[in-house]
């Protein structure tokens, strides 16, 4: 059985301590602990969450083991193409720079709670676009509730 690689963004792991996301955040990370998806984080969450996510969000994220990709030239050139080409704007680079990471590291889905700037039916158009242009495959995208209703 092919286990599925999730690039988790941000919001997801601070979402397991929001009351609007928190039960499948939850069931997510509970799949996650069970070994029936496996994650992926980048050094970019771990940034952002360094800059001010509150110790039991850091803390949480130790309970599950993960994968770690990097950033690099090839996810920084990704992500400079995603402002060029006006998936986001430069005020939200950090959002582009997951996006990439997640492209880059062909993972399965890269999930997310940010439905503004990442996970909207607009902006994956434009990723996907952008993807393809460049060469690279086609990502999905969605929030945790519906990678669980896949399951």
């Amino acid at each position: 059985m092919k286990v599925f690689r999730v690039y988790v963004e941000n919001s997801v792991v601070g979402g397991y301590f929001d009351k609007e996301f928190e039960v499948a955040t939850k069931l997510l990370f509970d799949m996650f602990r069970k070994g029936l998806f496996k994650p992926v984080i980048s050094t970019h969450v771990i940034k952002e969450l360094d800059d001010g996510a509150p110790i039991r969000v850091i803390e949480n994220l130790k309970t599950i083991d993960y994968e770690m990709a990097e950033v690099d030239d090839e996810v920084l050139s990704l992500a400079k193409s995603y402002i060029e080409e006006g998936a986001v704007s430069e005020q939200f680079y950090g959002d582009a720079l997951h996006v990439a990471i997640a492209t880059v590291s062909e993972v399965d889905v890269l999930v997310s709670w940010n439905c503004k700037h990442i996970n909207n039916l607009h902006k994956i158009k434009l990723f996907n676009a952008i993807n393809l242009k460049n060469g690279y495959k086609m990502l999905e995208i969605r929030n945790p509730e519906e990678v669980l209703k896949n399951e």
